[in-house]
């Protein structure tokens, strides 16, 4: 007996269809990345464990083009002072002239340089400018779903801090190096579209004109 699905099967099959068909046809998108909904982490070996930070302020733009994925393109600035492990004397230790030098070199910025697709997943190059120098990086991409107002986005990568002058370690009794050398980096990003973007800040445009309305009624 042939196997039927059922029709809210089928239709979250069609719906799922249609949405990548009028992605397929769609124009090249410009996204902004929503700093509220989105998280950049990293992850780097102590002892003997493993430690996770993240960075909480940050911003760039993704350029998607469904129907040329390879004319895709990411931009980001992140800003170094930002860093945040849960520790406040780790973090202020890890914002010093050791390790980011957030005073002489205050943001860390990515450019993509070329975008290719692998089955669903993207490889994205680019050079990462961090602690004052600019070195190439490949990440491991994908789009994970958009709708016309919101896109979402994640990429991980590996790097070694050596390579970009932050070699601050010590060496423990045992033998050893107190910090791993290599850095896992993980992003996942909420992204909003160019025309979400500007109709919120239509919105925002409108709601201060009517409060300022308001505070020049209220002093008749």
């Amino acid at each position: 007996m042939p196997h039927r699905k059922s029709p809210f099967v089928a239709a979250i099959a069609a719906a799922a269809l249609l949405g990548l068909s009028s992605m397929a046809q769609a124009a090249p998108t410009t996204w902004t990345i929503d700093p509220n909904h989105s998280n950049v982490t990293f992850t780097i070996r102590h002892f003997f464990s493993k430690v996770t930070g993240s960075f909480t302020k940050f911003s760039g733009k993704i350029v998607y083009d469904p129907a040329n994925v390879a004319a895709s393109s990411a931009q980001a600035d992140i800003d170094a002072a930002s860093i945040f492990t849960a520790n406040e004397k780790r973090d202020g230790h890890l914002r010093s002239a050791d390790f980011f030098d957030v005073e002489k070199f205050p943001k860390l910025t990515f450019q993509s340089t070329k975008v290719t697709p692998q089955g669903d997943k993207l490889v994205i190059e680019g050079n990462l400018t961090m602690h004052g120098i600019t070195k190439p990086v490949t990440l491991e991409g994908a789009l994970l779903g958009a709708s016309p107002d919101k896109a979402g986005f994640e990429a991980s990568g590996k790097l070694d801090r050596k390579e970009y002058g932050i070699v601050w370690n010590r060496v423990v009794d045992q033998g050893g190096a107190m910090l791993g050398d290599d850095v896992t980096i993980q992003i996942s990003v909420e992204a909003n579209s160019e025309a979400a973007e500007a109709k919120r800040a239509e919105m925002m445009k409108k709601a201060a004109a009517e409060k300022g309305t308001g505070k020049a009624e209220a002093t008749k």
